[in-house]
């Protein structure tokens, strides 16, 4: 001990060091407080021990969840808290509080919102991602038309199955706007080409506004259109939205035309829970 100096003083710097060398940030950070609390409650040795192991899990836990939502790239103000569940289907919105449940992840099965532009299918899916990330699934959001180039450019440098096993790392993959890729025959291979990687071993979910019948238009191939839809349909949830009003619409009527707000639509017919 230096001269002059607490030997308290010298055993706080000290356990503050090994916490630290033991990656233990919070309770390098927060043990001389947790301790004081302890001691006002006439808390055991075990008691503070579990107070500051308490602390630092939870501190990790939301280290996590931080860096999952940055790897995300989820839109952060898309979440369960800012969509309007009762604009859809008392069926819908039981579909959506099952996947919120994240059980889907677990089982490999997909999610297809299908719906006109404007009624939430990009904010629903955004709002699961979050849910998922809260349960400790790593999920990754993206348009369908930007990671499909992504995967053209990694084929062209000879790294496609590389990409692939960078996105596997991702419990739930969410594909927006599916209905808006190019359409080249090589953007439909890398395309088809992913679905078939993640059949039944990791889930996807895709945002589209086109119905089945018309995945033509995406895959042209009618073999390759049947077999996207078989690896995608299978072991699913579809979420029918087409007959939800557009809420953009509805404000943009709002904000001109207060008296032309329609009412809202009747319930859409599910197309099953699972498929």
């Amino acid at each position: 001990m230096a001269r002059g100096r607490p030997a308290s003083t010298d055993r706080q710097a000290d356990l503050r060091t090994l916490l630290r060398t033991l990656d233990l940030t919070y309770a390098a950070g927060a043990f001389g407080e947790v301790a004081l609390q302890a001691a006002k409650a006439n808390l055991t040795h075990e008691a503070f021990l579990y107070e500051l192991a308490r602390g630092e899990c939870e501190y990790r836990a939301q280290r996590r969840i931080e860096r999952d939502l940055l790897r995300s790239k989820l839109p952060r103000e898309k979440t369960f808290r800012t969509l309007d569940l009762t604009r859809f289907g008392a069926p819908v919105q039981l579909q959506i509080e099952h996947l919120r449940a994240g059980t889907f992840v677990q089982e490999a099965i997909n999610c297809i919102a299908v719906g006109r532009p404007g009624v939430g299918k990009s904010h629903v899916a955004a709002a699961v991602g979050h849910e998922l990330i809260l349960q400790g699934h790593p999920v990754y959001w993206t348009t369908t038309a930007a990671l499909v180039q992504q995967l053209l450019a990694a084929k062209r440098d000879l790294r496609l199955p590389q990409a692939l096993a960078k996105l596997d790392r991702f419990a739930c993959l969410i594909l927006d706007d599916i209905g808006y890729v190019q359409h080249d025959r090589d953007e439909m291979e890398v395309l088809f080409t992913l679905l078939s990687e993640r059949y039944e071993r990791r889930s996807v979910i895709l945002t589209t506004n086109l119905v089945f019948s018309d995945w033509n238009r995406i895959f042209k191939d009618p073999m390759t259109t049947l077999a996207a839809i078989d690896r995608v349909v299978h072991h699913s949830v579809i979420l029918d939205l087409m007959t939800v009003d557009s809420y953009r619409a509805k404000e943009a009527s709002a904000q001109h035309h207060p008296e032309l707000i329609p009412e809202p639509a009747a319930p859409a017919a599910s197309l099953g829970a699972a498929v």
